[in-house]
């Protein structure tokens, strides 16, 4: 195999025999040739597993169809792609594999934290190009120690602008139409602060149980996995002031600005969290059994399935407005939304009945929409009010989340990417809430599987 020439850009898979490459990137990347026809991407599958050429083929050739890539654009890489074995901590071979691909190329780490952490060792040792860029997947890190280490290793490799840290959360078109939504629309820009919010609700909660993800998921919990790694991500493109333009640099600076004033809400994590477990239960047919008893699971590990907590931005736009961030699984009824709620007004006339529900913006990320929740005259008795709803639906994303994210990577925008400074402050927003409940200063509290979130949820505790 000779090396990718300057017009095509190889995408090289470290860990390519795991489930992430079949599931998620080559899914991503054949949606993205779905809607760019014409990008040229060579690809390049590495790991110490045995696989032969025809399977890696078939691997590639079936995920990149499965999202809708033209047969012809899917044949032009099948045709060009290969996989090597190769042990990427034995220095020789992971030179080898270096030397073989060439330029330029996009080392995609689909390992676990641990072990990107020692090939970055490598290959600082080695030294790579300056058409070398590197993608690494979540979580960086397991605390904030060890994702600051990450970070400095990584810088000893490339620099900033040729790390992309990937949350395909940031590919979400919802989140993305949040930059529409908040600067674009003179009605909204005038309210978006808290004079006139009372509170923000961000929610990502499932009706889908474990589902086989022991080995992470139980090591990890819905803190970690879901408010740290990306709800913390859409809180900054919600709260952040207007860029300049839309471009990396100024894009990821507001969101940087908004994550570096957040703190837990009050400086109190106890009152200012949640966790719960769910128990056996069932959601719709089926049986859930009680996440002790799932496969892979160690109940020493103490792991939550449903994790809240609260949080301020103390700047001049956002002082005094509650932020709640929620994530579970296995709960009846999905909400994967921001939700705005506004301020009562400062005076209603005396003789109009009824104002008894806030106004609200609601943006749901799956599926996409947009509803507000206004206060307006009653049909029957004029002077009652009800509320009233519209709705609008949002277009359907052009590409996978992982597709839009992968673009930009390939086209060396680091827009879509987390910079290394804000990965350090997730971290560092959520270390009290994980200090408190490793104390068992904040309680595990219980909920059927396929039941509501527990009551008492949301609300917004006093500072002390």
């Amino acid at each position: 195999m000779s090396p990718a020439s300057d017009a095509t850009t190889t995408l090289l898979i470290l860990g390519a025999s795991g489930d992430l490459t079949q599931r998620l990137l080559l899914p991503g990347l054949g949606s993205l040739l779905a809607v760019e026809t014409d990008r040229t991407v060579h690809v390049v599958g590495a790991d110490r597993a045995d696989m032969s050429q025809q399977e890696w083929a078939d691997t590639v050739r079936t995920a990149l169809t499965s999202t809708g890539a033209p047969d012809e654009a899917v044949e032009a890489i099948v045709a060009g792609t290969e996989y090597i074995k190769a042990d990427l901590m034995v220095p020789e071979e992971l030179d080898a594999l270096l030397t073989q691909v060439g330029d330029p190329v996009v080392l995609y780490f689909a390992l676990p934290p641990a072990v990107s952490v020692q090939v970055c060792e490598l290959l600082e040792t080695r030294g790579v190009s300056e058409q070398t860029r590197l993608a690494l997947e979540k979580p960086f890190g397991t605390d904030l120690p060890s994702a600051q280490a990450l970070n400095v290793q990584v810088l000893k490799v490339v620099d900033e602008n040729r790390v992309h840290r990937i949350d395909h959360f940031l590919g979400l078109s919802t989140v993305l139409n949040l930059l529409g939504v908040r600067f674009a629309n003179r009605l909204l820009q005038p309210v978006w602060t808290s004079e006139h919010i009372e509170k923000v609700v961000i929610s990502y909660d499932e009706d889908l149980a474990l589902e086989g993800r022991a080995g992470y998921y139980d090591k990890a919990g819905a803190l970690v996995d879901m408010i740290q790694s990306h709800l913390l991500q859409v809180l900054a493109f919600f709260a952040m002031e207007a860029p300049g333009s839309i471009t990396e640099d100024e894009v990821r600076s507001v969101k940087a600005d908004v994550l570096r004033a957040t703190t837990v809400w009050g400086g109190d994590p106890r009152s200012a969290s949640r966790r719960a477990r769910y128990t056996a239960g069932t959601i719709g047919a089926r049986a859930v059994p009680d996440y002790t008893s799932e496969e892979g699971v160690d109940p020493a590990l103490d792991t939550e399935t449903l994790a809240e907590m609260v949080v301020e931005i103390d700047t001049d736009r956002w002082r005094g407005t509650p932020f709640v961030l929620r994530s579970g699984k296995a709960l009846g009824e999905k909400s994967k939304k921001v939700e705005v709620i506004f301020k009562e007004p400062d005076r209603v006339p005396s003789g109009l009945h009824g104002k008894d529900i806030p106004d609200s913006l609601v943006l749901d990320l799956k599926p996409a929409a947009m509803v507000v929740s206004l206060s307006i005259n009653a049909e029957g008795d004029p002077f009652d009010l009800e509320q009233k709803e519209l709705v609008a639906t949002l277009a359907d994303s052009r590409m996978l989340p992982y597709g839009e994210v992968l673009g930009r990577i390939l086209d060396g925008d680091p827009l879509l990417s987390i910079r290394g400074d804000v990965a350090e402050d997730c971290w560092r927003i959520v270390e009290p809430v994980l200090a408190a409940w490793r104390a068992d200063e904040v309680p595990m509290q219980e909920y059927a599987a396929g039941s509501s979130v527990p009551d008492g949820w949301g609300a917004i505790p006093a500072k002390r």
